[in-house]
């Protein structure tokens, strides 16, 4: 089972990682999104670093397991907030915002209930 944390661990990090690089670098595809979404250009810094830190955090869970659940459950909660962004604006484009909830919803599962 901790092989199982370790690599979704891993891809779960990895991936939010390059989510926040495309905030920071303000990626044409995802400045698209936040222009359908009405989430003005200015906040791709402040979300990116929200994505960074729990990249970053994931990372570091890996060696004090609370840091990883207390990252996971960030990003939950991040992604339960794009999905509401989402629906807001009767946007049903969610697949990438489901795919990033399932990983990091999955992650904080595996966070808590796999063996150190």
């Amino acid at each position: 089972m901790y092989a199982a944390y370790l690599v979704l661990t891993l891809v779960t990090a990895a991936a939010t990682g390059f989510g926040a690089y495309l905030d920071f670098t303000r990626h044409p595809m995802i400045v698209a999104i936040a222009n359908r979404l009405r989430v003005p250009v200015s906040w791709m810094l402040p979300l990116g670093t929200c994505l960074a830190a729990g990249s970053l955090g994931l990372l570091a869970g890996l060696a004090v397991r609370p840091l990883g659940v207390a990252a996971a459950a960030g990003l939950v909660l991040y992604f339960v907030g794009a999905v509401i962004t989402h629906l807001r604006v009767g946007d049903l484009k969610l697949g990438g915002a489901l795919l990033f909830l399932g990983l990091s919803a999955a992650t904080l599962a595996l966070a808590l209930t796999a063996p150190h």
